[in-house]
């Protein structure tokens, strides 16, 4: 038992020396290395943080440049770091490049005070020459800036992006926006319509009852009686008494029926009808029914204002030749016209089939029809062959329908070759109609919907001469340029009430007559007029926003000599006008209902021309003008002081 006690001591005491010889021969290679595992173990694991901090600055010469790094100088090239544990994650891509005698020394967590002999000294020198640290930093220079190129391009895709996201969602609310507007004014387009109708109707069934009423109190002493020698089995009748109140619907029935007969027996003329020569009239006849006509001389025949609903293929057997037919305000419809009515008549000249209740134009009219009228009922649509054959029609009205550029067939209207006045107003067109005529001369487009001018709408129309637009939606910046500059006999254009904020450049040059009446304009450019030839000589810009800055000098250069009549009222001008009293031939000026506080004396009137003066009259009424401060040279070109109008002014 002691034995085994004594081996094991001994095997101890060999395990011990062993182990503090090889800690020995540790401590010897590796000095620093066993100081470091000793004050690891004592101070904690919050010192291998410092080594590592330590190690990375020796390796990547990086270190954070920030002011919050526990750095401070002790003597010469050293610098001691106080820890660097604590240096921020984010300060840590600065690089820091020492001077190559800079020493270090480092120092560990420990929150007791240290003195400077108590930390240990890490002396660095790089080892990388002048030229590769300068190519490191432009290196790292130009991957910053790459990164920064980068970074900038995806900012810059993702704003394009994000305004080309805009701008089509803004696009599709205008155009959604657009739609819902136009529907809206369509709709209140067709309430208006139908409003119109029915007090038109209410109109109609006053005036019937009131004729009515007339006729219980007078007597019908018009009504025709029947010949005793064609109705035999009828006895005498007395003098008609006075009727009672109108009759019920069989009544009515009844006297319908017996003025077909009469009017059969009496040669086909009904009562309410007057003939003279070879003219019928029937107007307000209170017709419901086409009369049987046998008149083969008859050359013109009104029904205007009855209740004629619809049109027999037999209708004009009896009166072949007729000339012009008058079937206003009546209740026409388009199924209720047989396509064959019109067929027969071969001399047929004037056709007036306004304010009736048509959705197409009637089929298989004359070929000699030279004058077409449908203003004012429900056309709705016309198709490519509606005027075939039309060859000698001239005048064409299709005002106050549902008529737009969807409706309407591009080539409607070129079989009409010898075309020369049509008239298309308050329909709903929102651009201007294609396939004009070449020989039309005017053309009437007010109260529609358009918004601009194409270039090369009136390309094929070259004798147009007059042109109105008014009551539309025009602005300057949707007219094209080239959409009539190059015109030569367009002399006549209305472009009043419109959204007009300048007078439109590119005008044609071949214009006369300008009517720009009621929009918004506030300027006058330059030499607007300089390019037409002869010149302007009608110009009427009043109930606009004409101030003083909005006339420039040269706004009337190139109708100096033209000018004829001049009209600037109602507009918010403060003095008068430069270059009026350059024109020679002016013959009429208004310039009332604005603001002007005075009249130069040479503001009008050219004392070297005043014998030469052509100006009539002159109105400054409603102005801030005192009267006895004009002087009276101001008005010396005038012909007669009757024709100068200064009162009543404002007060202020």
């Amino acid at each position: 038992m002691r034995t085994g006690l004594l081996i094991a001591a001994l095997w101890l005491l060999l395990v011990f020396t062993v182990t503090d010889a090889q800690n020995g021969r540790g401590k010897t290679r590796q000095p620093d290395g066993g100081m470091r595992r000793m004050k690891r173990k004592r101070d904690g694991p919050g010192q291998a943080g410092v080594r590592s901090g330590r190690a990375k600055l020796l390796r990547s010469r990086r270190i954070p440049n920030s002011p919050r790094v526990p750095a401070r100088p002790v003597q010469g090239n050293v610098v001691l770091l106080e820890s660097y544990r604590d240096i921020p994650a984010q300060h840590s891509s600065y690089n820091v490049l020492p001077d190559p005698d800079l020493s270090l020394e480092l120092s560990g967590d420990s929150p007791a005070p240290r003195n400077r002999d108590d930390h240990h000294s890490i002396t660095t020198t790089p080892q990388l020459s002048q030229d590769e640290i300068q190519r490191i930093l432009w290196r790292e220079e130009e991957e910053h800036l790459e990164e920064e190129e980068r970074v900038r391009k995806r900012e810059e895709v993702k704003k394009r992006k994000r305004k080309e996201r805009k701008e089509q969602e803004e696009r599709q609310r205008r155009r959604a926006e657009e739609e819902r507007r136009r529907k809206m004014e369509e709709e209140k387009r067709k309430e208006e319509k139908e409003a119109w109708e029915r007090e038109k109707k209410l109109r109609e069934e006053i005036l019937k009852e009131e004729e009515e009423e007339e006729v219980w109190l007078r007597g019908d002493v018009f009504q025709m009686l029947p010949k005793e020698d064609e109705e035999p089995e009828e006895p005498d009748l007395p003098p008609a008494p006075i009727p009672g109140p109108p009759a019920a619907a069989e009544d009515e029935v009844n006297e319908e029926e017996e003025e077909k007969e009469v009017a059969a027996k009496e040669g086909g003329l009904p009562p309410g009808c007057d003939l003279a020569d070879v003219t019928l009239t029937c107007d307000n006849a209170r017709l419901t029914y086409f009369p049987p006509l046998l008149m083969p001389h008859l050359k013109s025949l009104s029904l205007e204002g009855n209740n004629i609903s619809s049109i027999p293929a037999e209708a004009f057997n009896g009166i072949p030749n007729l000339e012009w037919i008058n079937l206003k305000k009546n209740k026409l419809t388009s199924a209720g016209i047989d396509h064959r009515a019109f067929k027969s008549l071969k001399m047929l000249r004037r056709l007036y089939l306004d304010g009736n209740l048509l959705e197409v134009v009637p089929a298989d009219l004359p070929l000699s029809l030279q004058e077409l009228k449908i203003n004012e009922n429900r056309l709705q649509k016309i198709h490519g062959n509606t005027f075939q054959g039309l060859a000698s029609l001239m005048i064409l009205e299709l005002e106050a329908n549902l008529l737009s550029e969807a409706n309407v067939d591009p080539e409607a209207l070129a079989p009409l070759v010898q075309l020369s006045y049509l008239r298309l107003g308050r329909n709903l067109f929102r651009t201007m109609p294609q396939g004009l005529p070449p020989l039309l001369l005017e053309l009437y487009l007010e109260n529609n919907l358009i918004e601009e001018i194409p270039a090369g709408v009136f390309n094929h129309s070259k004798n147009l001469n007059v042109l109105s637009l008014r009551h539309n939606r025009l602005e300057e910046t949707r007219i094209a340029p080239l959409a009539w500059i190059h015109h030569r006999s367009l002399e006549s254009l209305d472009l009043s009430h419109n959204r007009l904020h300048l007078v439109p450049s590119y005008l044609p040059k071949s214009l006369v007559h300008l009517v720009l009446v009621g929009n918004r304009i506030e300027r006058i450019p330059g030499f607007v007029f300089a390019h037409m030839d002869p010149g302007l000589e009608y110009l009427y810009l009043s109930y606009n926003k004409l101030d003083g800055e909005g006339i420039e000098p040269e706004s009337f250069f190139g109708s100096y000599h033209s000018m004829v009549e001049l009209c600037l009222d109602h507009n918010q001008l403060l003095s008068m006008p430069s270059g009026i009293n350059e024109m020679t031939n002016l013959h009429f000026l208004r310039l009332n209902n604005n603001k002007i506080r005075s009249i130069p004396d040479e503001g009008i009137c050219d004392p070297e021309r005043s014998g030469d003066s052509m100006l009539v009259a002159v109105r400054l009424e409603n102005n801030l003008i005192d009267p006895l401060k004009v002087s009276p040279s101001a008005f010396s070109c005038v012909r007669s002081s009757s024709g100068v109008v200064l009162k009543p002014q404002k007060t202020k």
